[in-house]
């Protein structure tokens, strides 16, 4: 596979938000004007799909209607990046309607994450084209607690190699319904659930959308990847455990070089003793550094790190870090 490195931001470029899952309608406009102050702080512009306030019986929009604002996207030279709205569950239906040269003769920034999951690898997969695990159009809406999220957007989307070390704090709180109080938890730095380090092509995001692809040519065939997982609050121990001896089981966890697991927020009652076990079972190669508590996921602040991008990690108990590197 040739993997593409679509060009970095730089002040002046224009972004284009759409909503490939969930629509806007659902998510409201009120923290837009917010958003786009925080964006013209980093000088850059947003516009929106044509269709992306269309909203159905479930939170969504017709098929056609998020394949148009898709394409458009990324047809239209004038757009530089483009941004999801939020995640849902529905952004697979898009795959087999994608117009895949169109998509690769266009490379471009784009970030989201969760649902957006299935969107990111199968363009990896059709294009060999990097996209961005990170924040959505609405996350910017984030009053309070929001500027290391920005930071390591900034830091990934304009420059070409990130370090990224554990955050001192994290949120796990419906921070929309109440911007002014907030809960803060310090930070508990990253687990070395098996230390080591590796470098690899990163790929993965929400697990339970990303295991939806197996089995289909949607699924990226990389060799040696670093797995990056996260999941949501309605999963437990147990489910992870059951979710990632699937993906153990795919040509990605028969090969993979490394793993990295986003913390899980406090809902799912996964423990570390509970990480430690299910990885001790779990079919990996010997010495595979397996990193955990990661900032990414469903919990806040967020990194973003390339789907498809080359990636270090260094899976070591007092000094964890991740890298992303620039293409050789």
């Amino acid at each position: 596979m040739k993997f593409i490195q679509p060009a970095r931001l730089h002040s002046g470029d224009h972004l284009r938000v759409i909503a490939p899952s969930r629509s806007l309608g659902f998510v409201g406009m009120q923290n837009s004007v917010a958003i786009q102050e925080r964006f013209e702080t980093l000088g850059l512009s947003l516009s929106y799909g044509r269709t992306v306030m269309q909203r159905d019986r479930y939170d969504s929009s017709p098929v056609s209607a998020r394949i148009a604002d898709f394409h458009e996207a990324f047809e239209d030279p004038g757009v530089r990046g483009i941004l999801t709205v939020i995640g849902g569950y529905n952004s697979i239906e898009l795959l087999p309607h994608i117009d895949w040269d169109l998509v690769r003769e266009n490379p471009k920034i784009f970030s989201g994450y969760s649902d957006i999951t299935t969107l990111q690898n199968a363009i990896l997969a059709k294009t060999g084209i990097q996209t961005y695990s990170g924040p959505h159009w609405s996350t910017f809406g984030m009053k309070n607690h929001f500027d290391q999220t920005l930071q390591w957007f900034v830091a990934a989307a304009f420059n070409e190699q990130v370090r990224v070390d554990p955050s001192s704090y994290w949120t796990d709180d419906l921070w929309f319904l109440d911007q002014e109080n907030r809960s803060v938890q310090s930070g508990e730095g990253w687990w070395a659930i098996a230390p080591g380090e590796a470098t690899g092509r990163a790929v993965g995001g929400n697990l339970s959308s990303f295991l939806l692809l197996q089995g289909t040519d949607f699924m990226p065939q990389v060799e040696n990847p670093i797995l990056f997982v996260e999941a949501t609050s309605g999963t437990n121990a147990q489910r992870f455990a059951r979710e990632m001896h699937s993906l153990c089981h795919s040509h990605l966890g028969v090969s993979a070089a490394g793993v990295v697991v986003g913390r899980f927020q406090r809902e799912s009652a996964v423990s570390r003793q509970d990480l430690e076990l299910i990885f001790q079972g779990l079919p990996l190669a010997a010495n595979v550094p397996v990193m955990a508590n990661v900032d990414f996921g469903h919990t806040n602040p967020l990194m973003t790190w390339p789907v498809g991008g080359r990636i270090q990690i260094s899976s070591v108990e007092l000094n964890p870090f991740l890298q992303i590197l620039p293409e050789t």
